[in-house]
């Protein structure tokens, strides 16, 4: 398929934020890394609100589809890792999309539907795995305390790793995957307590 004028602007979008942030992100620089005509962006988006829009919405559908799923061949079989370990991997290889998605102020969700959908579905599979967690005589205040712990803690080591002074507090880790199971591990060990 064919990469069309507005793929290709939002995936200069994307590239712009994975490598400098979102906030000096302009449609003169997407138009110039995307080999496009200045004008060209205005073409789908009317705005930057417009951009950082289609950019979650794009985000959530891949975050949902990464998120959910049984395990795969080398992936850790515990459920509560498995699903940190995908979550931080996601930050990493999508950062573009990412640093949009978490961002209330770019990421608009109040204000789409589609995008309210696909980040309720991410949230959605967060739930399903606690509830795999939990024991079934849970309560939905034990449930949201688990899932929160689940997201605070993903979130919070994707942020570190991505844009966070961790590694030059910790040293450089050789092996991130061993790095996000251990945390996993630890996190795990609290979450069936």
């Amino acid at each position: 398929m064919a990469e069309t004028l507005k793929d290709k602007v939002i995936q200069a979008a994307v590239d712009y934020i994975a490598e400098s942030g979102p906030d000096g992100l302009s449609f003169r620089q997407i138009a110039a890394d995307a080999g496009v005509s200045h004008q060209a962006p205005y073409h789908h988006f009317g705005d930057r609100d417009a951009i950082f829009t289609e950019i979650a919405l794009l985000g959530f559908r891949k975050f949902s589809a990464e998120l959910a799923g049984p395990a795969r061949r080398g992936e850790d079989p515990d459920v509560a890792i498995r699903m940190l370990e995908r979550y931080v991997n996601f930050a990493i290889t999508h950062r573009g999309y990412y640093r949009v998605m978490f961002r209330s102020d770019l990421c608009k969700i109040a204000e789409s539907p589609d995008l309210q959908q696909f980040a309720d579905a991410a949230f959605g599979t967060l739930i399903d795995a606690v509830q795999t967690i939990v024991d079934s005589s849970s309560s939905l205040d034990e449930v949201r305390v688990v899932a929160t712990t689940m997201w605070s803690a993903a979130h919070g080591l994707a942020m570190l790793l991505i844009d966070g002074p961790l590694e030059m507090k910790i040293g450089a880790s050789s092996d991130r995957r061993k790095l996000i199971r251990a945390v996993g591990k630890k996190i795990n060990q609290g979450l069936r307590n």
